[in-house]
């Protein structure tokens, strides 16, 4: 059985909001970058930090090693909520920047 394939458009991306009011967007991200502050200090950030692996990558890393990476980024309309944030290692935090997993996936597949 063959599966459907979904191609993107090369410069696709998901529109919101944001893209539209810079002042709502900066006010947003100031609001989130200090949800983050406190959630780097919560117990269960520090549990996840522990474990020393990279959600992208899978490799381990020591806790400093290791950054807060926004699976929907801020930049996007993410949040800094539990359900949003993956410690990953800063290579692949900088190499993802403000992008969504499947448009790393989208790349990738497409430069090969």
């Amino acid at each position: 059985m063959r599966s459907a394939t979904f191609e993107l458009p090369k410069h696709f991306f998901f529109a919101t909001i944001f893209d539209l009011d810079p002042f709502l967007l900066q006010k947003h991200i100031k609001i989130e970058k200090a949800k983050a502050r406190e959630l780097r200090q919560t117990q269960w950030w520090k549990q996840q930090l522990g474990l020393g692996i990279c959600h992208l990558c899978g490799q381990k890393f020591a806790a400093k090693g290791l950054t807060m990476d926004h699976l929907i980024p801020v930049s996007r309309g993410g949040k800094s909520s539990k359900k949003n944030v993956k410690p990953s290692c800063r290579p692949c935090n900088l190499k993802k920047s403000n992008r969504l997993a499947v448009e790393i996936i989208f790349d990738e597949k497409n430069d090969s």
